[in-house]
């Protein structure tokens, strides 16, 4: 998604569109390390002074309510945000935590399969693969 549908979207919903909303939004899709509330808040801080922690939780509650991201929980502590809301794996390493998204043509189609085959709409999925990157296993070495 880029900055022009993520305009039409609020538009659309009749939401008022800030600047920060706008950062913010800008700030996720221009990362590819899935930030945490807390990294996403430090890299607009200096360019926002006045930008509270407290408004990039509540931006990114709204985002994820919208569709426009994902939350990905992995324990009371730890949320990270995934501004790939299409079908996709993710590759967690165990080690340093670094996530990097998964896309397959073949896995996609088996997930259009089961959707087919189920008679609800879900909410929502998520796969996850935990592995050690190349990063890590380099370390052991």
């Amino acid at each position: 998604m880029d900055v022009e549908e993520f305009t039409k979207i609020f538009r659309k919903k009749g939401l008022k569109l800030t600047t920060q909303r706008l950062e913010i939004f800008k700030s996720i899709i221009s990362r590819n390390d899935h930030p945490t509330t807390e990294k996403i808040y430090k890299s607009l801080k200096y360019k926002y002074p006045t930008i509270s922690l407290g408004t990039v939780y509540k931006t990114l509650h709204l985002f994820k309510e919208l569709g426009l991201i994902q939350e990905l929980n992995f324990s009371e502590d730890t949320i990270r945000y995934d501004p790939n809301t299409d079908f996709h794996i993710n590759m967690i390493c165990s080690k340093c935590g670094k996530i990097i998204d998964y896309n397959n043509d073949k896995v996609k189609a088996i997930w259009e399969t089961i959707l087919s085959d189920l008679k609800f709409k879900p909410k929502g999925q998520r796969i996850d693969i935990y592995y050690d990157c190349e990063d890590c296993e380099k370390k052991e070495d």
